[in-house]
């Protein structure tokens, strides 16, 4: 069984619909109501889990009934709650979601306890380093725990998977140890100052990237599916699946965690970026973040449908 060690965040998502996405000032009547968990690092974590991998989430949540239930869903998961870290001091982070009536959405997120994960926290999750096939982490934390994480890892040869999502900067040098970055059309303008409208400018913005040390750029275009740049070509569009969204939100940490089990289980780049292709279309197909990603066997019956047999 393949091992994937995610260092991350956790929040609950406090999500509702609404006709439209609220303008400054406005307020727009939505409905219904539901929360679940969520938060990058648990919805990367949940999906990789749900694939097939052996999942250990290193994060923090406070004392409170948020908390608490985070620890029931990863252990409903099976996903190792070892190194979680529960602060009495602070809350458990909370994310407020708005989706439109196109499946758009529109996200506030207070990170509370999982935003003060140091770098003491990450080293007592060391031994889980060493066995572990890959590590996936994202900027939803303090940028102390990503430095130590990527540090980490290359002590131990593992390679790492960034996100960096919701993008703030970073030491731009720890690149240079980090095999995948796998922004979207956002960060990678964030990372290279060029806007992503198309594959010649996704090919731009990764090349720019990819000068910055990292082993293989990926970027992520929603439907489209993801651009794939490792320095030695042109780069490639990997496409993705046509399916009916209902909600969009977490479609990227579907991605994610669906290309980290991939990997960790001995699929090539391509491979694997079309497997995480297929577990971010079903995503959108139900509502939620953690709770909408999808099982292993929804995943190989989209790709048995499409052809695509691993």
């Amino acid at each position: 069984m393949s091992n994937v060690l995610v260092v991350g965040s956790y929040v609950v998502d406090l999500m509702s619909r609404a006709p439209h996405l609220p303008k400054p000032g406005e307020t727009v009547l939505g409905g219904p109501f539901q929360m679940g968990p969520g938060g990058k690092g648990g919805n990367q974590a949940t999906a990789a889990a749900r694939c097939g991998s052996e999942v250990t989430f290193v994060t923090k949540v406070g004392d409170d009934l948020f908390g608490r239930d985070a620890m029931k869903h990863f252990e409903a998961e099976h996903i190792n709650t070892q190194y979680i870290k529960v602060d009495p001091s602070q809350s458990t982070g909370a994310a407020l979601i708005a989706v439109d009536a196109k499946s758009e959405n529109s996200i506030v997120v207070a990170l509370g306890a999982c935003g003060t994960i140091n770098e003491e926290e990450v080293k007592e999750a060391e031994e889980r380093f060493k066995t572990a096939d890959i590590v996936l982490l994202q900027l939803e934390t303090s940028i102390k725990a990503v430095v130590t994480t990527v540090k980490l890892a290359n002590k131990y040869g593992v390679h790492v998977i960034l996100n960096p999502a919701p993008y703030q900067e970073f030491p731009k040098e720890i690149l240079s140890d980090v095999a995948y970055i796998t922004p979207n059309e956002t960060e990678a303008f964030e990372l290279s100052g060029i806007e992503v409208k198309d594959e010649e400018s996704a090919l731009m913005a990764a090349r720019k990237i990819y000068e910055m040390g990292v082993g293989t750029v990926i970027i992520t275009l929603g439907a489209k599916g993801a651009f794939l740049y490792s320095g030695s070509n042109n780069g490639e569009l990997v496409p993705g699946f046509t399916v009916e969204a209902v909600d969009t939100t977490g479609a990227g940490d579907a991605f994610n965690g669906g290309f980290a089990h991939a990997l960790s289980t001995g699929y090539t780049v391509r491979e694997a970026m079309t497997f995480a292709n297929a577990v971010a279309a079903l995503s959108v197909t139900k509502i939620g973040t953690a709770t909408a990603m999808p099982n292993k066997h929804e995943v190989e019956a989209i790709l048995k449908r499409e052809g695509i047999v691993k």
